[in-house]
């Protein structure tokens, strides 16, 4: 440790970052089992037990959000898992590579602007006035709210979310792809194999462990909608496909100061996303022998 004593150093400020802010606040989870008050603190509080739980799962709110959580997390693993992957394998096949630069680079700052931005473009380009129905207004369409429209709230959201993320996710695919071993595709050119050939018999299996590996981050995060979106997006109108757990937390423990409650919401969430990536990960090593741990 001596001899590494400066690489050590760099990585103290990230560890203690890490310790401070997402370990030693872990504590907070007692306040999922306790009648918490701000005046007697986690400690002096009242112990209830699994009370808030119970409370939970008889709220008739429970199952709409949970459903259009896991709606929506696995519509964004269908469509937007896949998109880092095929903009990837694309860019591979790309001979110019000024081309392929300035193309990459504008592909991936979406993932620079903050979601609040996002969200209030997404407002401006769907609002009645908007481009969009200003260009479908030109094809004789008529005008469509569609932020008040339920139907229209997931589709807005995937692709948004699609739009923002794919550049700055194939990142990740293109340098697994760098460390193809470029003989592999000379050798498959001698053999008379097409571009679609050596996609599917070299890139594809080369960069399959990192997709794996990629695939159960998604699927532990699959209950972690992206809440900020929605609380920007969302009104009383769509509720009804747009409410997830993420937001739920958020109208009943910001705003509602039920701090205990929305904890043990928000731990019963933790606890099923951990299970989710807990079998994921163990099927992915009994069939791939790829896994975290």
């Amino acid at each position: 440790m001596w001899a590494h004593r400066y690489l050590y150093l760099m990585v103290l400020p990230g560890f203690l970052t890490v310790l401070i802010f997402n370990y030693f606040p872990m504590y907070g989870i007692l306040i999922a089992f306790k009648d918490f008050s701000a005046v007697q603190g986690i400690w002096d509080s009242e112990w209830v037990g699994l009370k808030y739980f119970n409370t939970f799962f008889n709220d008739p709110m429970a199952l709409r959000v949970l459903k259009n959580t896991l709606l929506l997390g696995l519509y964004s693993l269908l469509w937007a898992f896949p998109a880092p992957i095929i903009l990837a394998l694309l860019f591979n096949e790309l001979r110019n590579k000024t081309f392929k630069r300035i193309v990459q680079t504008v592909s991936y700052m979406p993932h620079f602007i903050s979601v609040v931005i996002v969200a209030g473009l997404i407002t401006m380009y769907t609002a009645r006035e908007g481009l969009i129905n200003k260009i479908t207004g030109l094809f004789g369409i008529e005008p469509i709210l569609f932020l008040l429209e339920s139907d229209w709230f997931r589709t807005i959201f995937i692709s948004s979310g699609i739009w923002q993320g794919v550049g700055f996710g194939c990142i990740i695919y293109l340098a697994a792809m760098s460390g193809i071993d470029t003989t592999l595709y000379d050798v498959a050119d001698i053999d008379g194999a097409g571009r679609w050939k050596k996609v599917v018999h070299i890139t594809w299996p080369s960069i399959r462990p990192t997709t794996i590996i990629l695939l159960i981050f998604a699927m532990g995060g699959i209950l972690g909608t992206d809440f900020q979106k929605v609380i920007l997006l969302y009104n009383p109108q769509t509720y009804e496909v747009a409410d997830v757990i993420g937001s739920y937390v958020y109208r009943q423990g910001i705003l509602g100061a039920q701090y205990a409650y929305t904890t043990a919401v928000g731990l019963f969430m933790s606890v099923v996303s951990f299970i989710i990536l807990y079998i994921t990960n163990w099927v992915s090593r009994k069939v791939s022998e790829t896994s975290l741990f």
